[in-house]
């Protein structure tokens, strides 16, 4: 590829392309992790390079537990790529949370067990700093990439990571509620975690689809709900995005994300396995050669 591209769209449940890239160009990348959910798409938003995978592969084919995360940030950080704008679907825990809200989630609770979420292991060890899962300045940037949209937005919320691919029960669903949890879904967690591993800022844009189980007044959820309430919300995603591509090129990283490895690894270089460096290379290839 003649230039890095810069920011990067994993587009959840019901967003599996983008209107309006041109010059576009399908690329295949294979991971030391496997393969990404699917191939690359890159091309312009306007005068701005980005790329685009969805989650779920093209079709929807991959469970939440399936997705291979590793690969996919993998993929993207070897493309260049600094920041990534997530899209989710997720249930809401609060009654003013309605469906069809959009919440910028700032903080994470992660109760995922089988989900890969490290590129750390075989032979080295890093603990990143994950107090703020998401980056405040993209966070800001998508707030303001939602002016003058019709849509109901909450700037901050909790959202609690669960495995799946069943929904909640309603003992669980009243459970995480007495925690204080404001939102659920199914893929954030290890998404986040890694993206920081592999300094990326990161933001999420959840769209909620229904009510999760806890509601009286509300039907339990089912595929029909999600489907109908995410697709009222696809354009609004996709102009959210178009409108927040150009603020994040126009300003500088001056978050913490870009150096979250600094002082995260613990292991005396010295004793990495080879084969570890040159898999993590575009990770940690900066600090360790």
């Amino acid at each position: 590829m003649s230039e890095q591209v810069k920011v990067a769209v994993i587009g959840g449940s019901g967003l599996y392309e983008i209107e309006g890239l041109t010059h576009l160009r399908e690329v295949k990348i294979s991971t030391p992790f496997g393969d990404p959910s699917d191939s690359i798409m890159v091309g312009k938003l306007g005068e701005w390079e980005v790329a685009f995978l969805p989650r779920h592969g093209r079709g929807h084919r991959i469970l939440p537990t399936e997705v291979n995360v590793r690969a996919n940030i993998w993929a993207l950080k070897s493309l260049g790529v600094e920041r990534i704008i997530g899209i989710n679907a997720v249930g809401s825990l609060r009654v003013d949370y309605c469906p069809r809200d959009l919440v910028i989630p700032d903080q994470l609770v992660d109760r995922t067990r089988r989900m890969p979420n490290t590129f750390f292991g075989n032979g080295i060890v890093g603990h990143i700093a994950f107090a703020e899962p998401f980056c405040p300045n993209m966070r800001r940037l998508a707030l303001q990439a939602t002016e003058g949209l019709t849509l109901n937005v909450h700037s901050a919320g909790t959202l609690l990571c669960m495995e799946g691919p069943a929904f909640s029960t309603k003992a669980e669903s009243n459970l995480y509620r007495s925690w204080g949890m404001d939102i659920i879904g199914m893929t954030t967690s290890p998404e986040a975690k890694l993206a920081r591993e592999a300094e990326i800022c990161y933001a999420a844009l959840t769209f909620v689809t229904d009510y999760d189980c806890w509601h009286e007044d509300h039907d339990s959820v089912t595929v029909d709900m999600v489907i109908e309430n995410l697709q009222s919300n696809v354009s609004n995603a996709k102009q959210i995005i178009r409108n927040m591509i150009p603020l994040l090129e126009q300003e500088s990283r001056t978050c913490a994300c870009g150096t979250a490895l600094q002082t995260a690894v613990m292991t005396n270089p010295s004793v990495i396995p080879a084969q570890v460096k040159e898999d993590l290379k575009p990770i940690i290839g900066k600090y360790y050669k």
